[in-house]
């Protein structure tokens, strides 16, 4: 079972028998037995075995923070924007370690995270999480996605009055419920209701879609460093299109690979301004 030569372990058994000058065994046509020496050996051993074992996972416990696994919950693209520049800064220290990136919405990281399934995610809000720790990082303006054949690709900058009567298409996929909501929302706060077609394509396609002129979407700054062929993007000028996101985790997670992608986190937040905001400047 543990792919050990059995003639190894008898050899090693029958050379410390040798060493302590007794017989620990009894060998017969039956079986092996322990003799009464060996019973009195393994007792007094016992305890020196389980502090072995404890020594060894505690050498595995350090060695996973020098070499570990952070399982982190995105919903934003990495191209470009503070989430990449967070991660970069983390590979850059900690090369050794493994990130696990699984993308989702806002539901359903949430879920992992109590579940134990991830370490971290990365949500848009800043409120606090029920049985959670969190903190927001940083924000982002909220872009408008357009073909660039479209009459409003030739405006720098737009408004949602801008926006009234056209067509929108949002992902079935994470995060497009959340930015299906969204665009709901914005547009009841200017006495609109939207048209909004839910696709069943993942975001990459959805922006290919856009490039075609099938609608217009909502996105996050961090895809100003996408290029995507006829495709635009053009901020919205509301100081309400500022979208913070915070980290959310677990306070009694103790994984050590985990621990120290926190502590970077919580550095770059601290100490590097352009790391708090993204493209949230007033023209």
């Amino acid at each position: 079972m543990c792919h050990v030569d059995q003639s190894n372990v008898s050899r090693a058994l029958k050379q410390l028998e040798d060493y302590l000058g007794v017989s620990l065994f009894d060998r017969t046509r039956g079986g092996v037995r322990l003799t009464p020496a060996g019973q009195n050996f393994l007792a007094e051993a016992a305890p020196a075995l389980e502090q072995l074992e404890s020594a060894w996972r505690a050498a595995r416990a350090t060695r996973r923070a020098a070499a570990g696994l952070v399982r982190i919950g995105i919903l934003t693209s990495l191209a470009g924007g503070v989430l990449r520049q967070l991660i970069q800064a983390f590979v850059e220290r900690h090369p050794q370690i493994s990130i696990d990136l699984r993308d989702g919405g806002r539901r359903d990281h949430l879920a992992a995270i109590r579940a134990q399934r991830l370490d971290i995610a990365f949500i848009t809000g800043s409120g606090s999480v029920a049985g959670c720790e969190t903190q927001e990082l940083w924000r982002e303006r909220v872009h408008v996605a357009l073909s660039e054949a479209h009459p409003l690709a030739a405006r720098d900058k737009l408004d949602w009055p801008d926006l009234k009567g056209e067509r929108f298409i949002a992902s079935r996929a994470a995060p497009g419920p959340e930015v299906h909501d969204y665009i709901v929302r914005r547009s009841c706060d200017y006495s609109t209701y939207p048209e909004v077609e839910d696709k069943a394509t993942l975001q990459d396609t959805l922006m290919n879609l856009v490039s075609l002129g099938q609608g217009i979407t909502l996105v996050s700054a961090a895809w100003t460093a996408v290029r995507v062929p006829g495709l635009v993007l053009r901020p919205l000028t509301a100081q309400a299109d500022i979208v913070p996101f915070s980290a959310v985790w677990l306070s009694v997670n103790d994984n050590p690979a985990f621990l120290r992608f926190l502590q970077t986190t919580r550095e770059l937040a601290t100490k590097h301004a352009p790391f708090r905001s993204y493209e949230v400047e007033d023209d």
